[in-house]
């Protein structure tokens, strides 16, 4: 169970300090399915990387299973069993998906292995196991290699920013599918997804909304997605992407 107490984060900008968490307390329980949602500039990447510690908070504590985990570094975090997908996954040219799915282990990985890693993510294994993961590669494909190494890694809480970022509509519908599976067979673990995407809220087990770096909104989908999703203040601000052009977008 993640928990963060009091949280906030700022940045100097123009001799002025701006805070774009504030005094944030809420808790992803284990086994659950967690969307954060918001207008843009509500805080909800910030929120992430404060999470996977890419960046530390100015004052709050975060705990993991009950250990603060506040001063740890990424790397200390990523050993603990937190991840962190980006919105546009890297590109590493030379290197094999089978040694990307090896490196996430942290240990040998056989081919068999693999291809039920990339199976569970809809990829054909043959067709990618000993592809480069360089610019042969279309955005969805990445995503979906992406979320292959969390599960290699076998995370306690996997955390992913705006995952529908950049890519098409038939690569959205196989991303939905993808997390309602992970969904099904979460064990002992949990999964946060940062998002704007109706779709992706309503298989959500809980909905956090973020606005203007303050917690808006906490509980389940079905206690917050009515006062959400159509309202006009719900939209205002979202940020259309690919697949949001055709599909609804919550905030």
């Amino acid at each position: 169970m993640l928990e963060l107490k009091n949280v906030s984060f700022g940045v100097d900008e123009d001799s002025q300090k701006i805070e774009i968490i504030h005094n944030i307390s809420l808790t992803i329980p284990d086994e659950k399915l967690v969307v954060i949602t918001g207008p843009n500039g509500g805080g909800k990447s910030t929120l992430a990387r404060l999470i996977a510690g890419i960046i530390k908070p100015a004052s709050g504590k975060i705990y993991l299973d009950g250990r603060d985990i506040t001063g740890l570094s990424i790397t200390e975090r990523a050993k603990m069993g937190i991840s962190f997908a980006f919105q546009q996954p890297v590109r590493f040219k030379g290197i094999q998906v089978i040694d990307l799915l090896r490196l996430a282990r942290g240990g040998r990985l056989d081919a068999a292995d693999a291809c039920e890693y990339l199976s569970a993510v809809g990829l054909c294994a043959r067709d990618y196991i000993n592809r480069e993961v360089n610019n042969s590669l279309s955005g969805g494909e990445l995503k979906r290699i992406e979320i292959a190494t969390v599960l290699a890694r076998g995370t306690s809480l996997a955390v992913f920013d705006e995952p529908e970022a950049g890519i098409d509509l038939w690569s959205f519908q196989n991303l939905i599918e993808v997390f309602e599976g992970m969904r099904r067979n979460i064990k002992g673990s949990s999964i946060m997804i940062i998002s704007h995407q109706e779709r992706i809220l309503n298989i959500a087990d809980e909905v956090i909304v973020l606005k203007d770096g303050v917690l808006a909104a906490q509980g389940s989908r079905e206690e917050v997605l009515p006062g959400l999703i159509g309202t006009a203040s719900a939209v205002k601000g979202c940020r259309k992407s690919g697949a949001g052009k055709e599909e609804g977008e919550a905030c």
